[in-house]
């Protein structure tokens, strides 16, 4: 009898139900429910330096790739195009969550150089390409790691992202290191 009574005991949630039940409210908040503790403005002009970061490097791998020259070169082009095409796609990602945050991504090239953590690199040289790349994977590994500690626990998905792509710069790094070796 005792286990026909529990049954009959309506369920409790160890959840904040109508918290959850007013995620259905604001719509236009997209993403971002009443429950994000997260500073999103500051979140935001974080992303959007990573997002200028990202686009610089972007550049940087394709410059290298485009004007490295020579067929002894020719796995390190292909190293430095897949490097390129990978940091595209963390500024993508970057872009998005910046949009689901509803914030603004700021791709205006006239400031792109100023808001990036790394530098542009222009050299001939392929040894001093490969530096230049390893300087700035680096660099965006601290970074990442600077922002992460920020974000603390307040927003999980963009302390995630941030994880993801920052464990993909170190590879990137460990690439360049390599190619130095």
């Amino acid at each position: 009898m005792a286990s026909k009574a529990k049954s009959s005991q309506s369920y409790v949630s160890p959840l904040n139900t109508s918290a959850i039940r007013k995620a259905a409210k604001n719509m236009s908040d997209g993403a971002v429910t009443a429950g994000y503790q997260g500073n999103r403005k500051e979140i935001v002009a974080l992303l959007n330096s990573a997002l200028a970061t990202e686009l610089v490097c972007v550049l940087r791998y394709k410059r290298h790739y485009y004007t490295a020259n020579g067929l002894v070169n020719m796995p390190i082009k292909d190293e430095f195009l897949q490097h390129a095409l990978e940091e595209q796609g963390h500024a993508d990602q970057i872009a998005e969550r910046i949009v689901q945050l509803n914030g603004e991504p700021d791709f205006n090239p006239a400031s792109l150089a100023q808001r990036s953590h790394a530098e542009y690199d222009d050299s001939a040289d392929i040894k001093a390409m490969i530096k230049a790349n390893l300087i700035a994977e680096r660099v965006a590994i601290e970074s990442y790691r600077q922002m992460i500690e920020k974000i603390g626990d307040t927003d999980p998905t963009t302390r995630q992202m941030l994880i993801g792509i920052m464990a993909v710069e170190e590879e990137h790094a460990d690439d360049m290191r390599d190619l130095l070796g």
